[in-house]
């Protein structure tokens, strides 16, 4: 540095104390998204679910700094420290906070730091429990016919005050509806007060554990009981509890614990970038989704025959794509040669199912073909129903290492068959959320399996055979035939398969075997 040269200042970073929501990821606002996407670093508390940090970048650093009763990852003035440290680097630090960060949680403790420390910060407010568990168990917090009021106390006050700054006498006496947070380990202490300051035993009460997620649990009762109530049926941390007159509604108005999933927990084994729509779906029908992507799709290796078929593509009679992969990395490879889809010429398609024939027609391309069914031997049966096959040039557009008994049916006909590869599928390993860990340890309702591929990467990843012996009510969903084939490969047998062979006869085949199983 040159005499007299002004020093560079160090660039500072910025901290965004963000409200994750109170566990279902739907309920994640726009705002805390955009931030996620962009993190350098993530820290993360225990109640936030972990499918949010799958939203972060690949490159993202995701610290772990939950707090349960009497156990903390992090002591708050190291965290509060790791935060200004992080920040003073020039990163980019979301503090992920379960449900809103300034309502009962410590966020005020830590931007009271970041202002001290001269770090800039935003915070971004959450849904939180207060409301969201309790709508999601049937029960709104205010209504006209029962109350105008709604009060929110905390049932896990600092621990070094050794009296309660509550005035459980007010409490007792108030109206409207009461909601207490982090209050079931003392509910019975917390019912007592209540009890010996006069509130009326008959009171309704409802506690509802896990909020908002899959794992929703809700015990009701009434003042003088719920604690009872609440142990017999296992309620601990985390719970809210909501106490009034409100409490009545939730037999008439508890939609969530009614959708035909609800309390399942269903393990998606698709790509990454597909496996979203899947658990999307799955989710919407109450389930809890745990997504173990165990395929990525990447160009295939050897580029020489695809080469060949696309610049001579007006050569062929039929293209036929047998996955939604196929149409996609096809024409990313069509579209390199030509700039016109015209340069297809008068080639006719077929498409293996209607989710492929949609992908087609999303380019404005009329699919000439859709088999019935879902197997090579339906597919060649309707290309030679639309026409004699004999002496037709057929470009198979699929995968690298695809089932070779459609080409055989083809030639077998009279076709000339060029198989080429246009993606390939390789093992996922990536599992920024743990849910593979989570699978292990805690087991699932069902694992669904949408390819044979997606069976022989996740036998990569966890014996499947030890997982079922492991956790016997685990139960297999294939999508098809060859699917099926692959499980019976490894002598597994699944409990459902779809028809027809698409997504949605999967998520029907799980809908129809939970009902089923629910029947009275």
């Amino acid at each position: 540095m040159d005499v007299g040269q002004v020093p560079p200042v160090p660039k500072i970073g910025k901290v965004y104390l963000v409200g994750a929501g109170p566990g279902d990821p739907g309920l994640l606002t726009r705002r805390a998204a955009e931030l996620l996407a962009r993190a350098d670093v993530v820290v993360y508390d225990a109640l936030v679910n972990p499918v949010l940090l799958d939203l972060a970048p690949d490159a993202a650093e995701r610290l772990y700094a939950g707090k349960r009763a009497r156990e903390h990852a992090v002591p708050q003035g190291d965290l509060n420290r790791l935060l200004v440290e992080r920040a003073r680097r020039g990163q980019t630090v979301v503090r992920l906070k379960g449900g809103d960060p300034y309502l009962f949680g410590r966020g005020g403790e830590e931007a009271g730091e970041l202002a001290a420390e001269g770090i800039p910060f935003e915070v971004v407010p959450g849904i939180s429990s207060v409301v969201a568990a309790p709508m999601y168990a049937g029960i709104p917090v205010t209504h006209r016919d029962h109350c105008s009021s709604l009060h929110v106390f905390t049932g896990h006050e600092d621990p070094t005050r050794p009296e309660s700054r509550i005035d459980w006498a007010q409490v007792a006496a108030l109206g409207g509806t009461r909601v207490i947070l982090m209050g079931a380990e003392r509910i019975g202490a917390i019912t007592g007060e209540l009890l010996a300051h006069g509130a009326d035993p008959a009171t309704p009460v409802a506690m509802v554990r896990w909020g908002t997620t899959p794992r929703q649990q809700t015990v009701t009762g009434t003042l003088a009981d719920i604690a009872s109530r609440a142990a017999a049926a296992g309620i601990t941390a985390p719970a809210v509890t909501i106490i009034g007159g409100v409490v009545g509604l939730r037999e008439s108005l508890d939609w969530f614990g009614h959708r035909p999933l609800f309390g399942q927990r269903v393990v998606v084994t698709r790509t990454r970038e597909q496996a979203g729509e899947l658990a999307a779906r799955l989710t919407g029908l109450g389930a809890d989704t745990l997504e173990i992507p165990t395929i990525r799709i990447e160009a295939p290796e050897a580029k020489g025959s695809l080469v060949e078929a696309v610049t001579g593509i007006g050569e062929y009679d039929w293209i036929v794509f047998t996955s939604p992969n196929g149409v996609t990395w096809f024409f990313r490879w069509f579209f390199e040669a030509f700039d016109d889809i015209r340069a297809l010429g008068n080639v006719r398609i077929a498409a293996v199912g209607p989710v492929t024939a949609a992908r087609l027609r999303e380019l404005h391309l009329r699919v000439d073909v859709v088999p019935s069914k879902f197997v090579a031997e339906d597919v060649a049966k309707a290309i030679h129903a639309h026409e004699t096959v004999e002496n037709l040039r057929i470009l198979l557009a699929r995968a690298e290492t695809a089932n070779p008994e459609l080409p055989a049916r083809l030639e077998a006909l009279g076709g000339i068959v060029d198989d080429v590869a246009v993606y390939r599928t390789v093992p996922e390993t990536a599992d920024p959320a743990g849910a593979l860990g989570r699978l292990n340890a805690e087991g699932a309702d069902w694992i669904t399996f949408t390819s044979s591929s997606t069976v022989e990467n996740l036998q990569a990843r966890v014996d499947l055979a030890d997982l079922l012996r492991r956790h016997p009510g685990i139960r297999l969903a294939s999508i098809g035939p060859e699917t099926t084939r692959a499980l019976g490969a490894l002598g597994l047998k699944p409990a459902v398969e779809a028809d027809p062979h698409t997504i949605d006869g999967l998520v029907d085949a799980l809908v129809r075997a939970r009902a089923a199983t629910t029947k009275v």
